[in-house]
């Protein structure tokens, strides 16, 4: 796994030493998730999200209901910060 392409599609910064660090701690982690396809599936029936029969049979407690958006101007104008149409939020790493 090359660790600067990692970092480079992540847009982060990423020094020789990092680089050093990271890379066998990639390949660790690499390792461990291919123990994944060592497991036996064969008698494993597939299944989709809830689109089990246990899915079906789940009791809901209200009919789902059609309600009109609030729309994307009233929204905005809650917002503590609206730029261009959009949330703006603080940037988080």
């Amino acid at each position: 796994m090359d660790i600067r392409q990692v970092a480079k599609l992540s847009h982060l910064e990423i020094s020789d030493a990092e680089v050093e660090m990271y890379t066998p701690q990639m390949a660790d982690i690499v390792k461990y998730i291919e123990q994944l396809n060592e497991i036996d599936t064969a008698d494993i029936e597939p299944m989709l999200g809830g689109l089990t029969a246990e899915g079906e049979a789940t009791i809901t407690i209200r009919e789902d209901v059609f309600a009109k958006s609030v729309g994307q101007d009233l929204a905005l104008s809650q917002a503590p910060s609206a730029v261009a149409g959009h949330f703006q939020v603080p940037k988080v790493l």
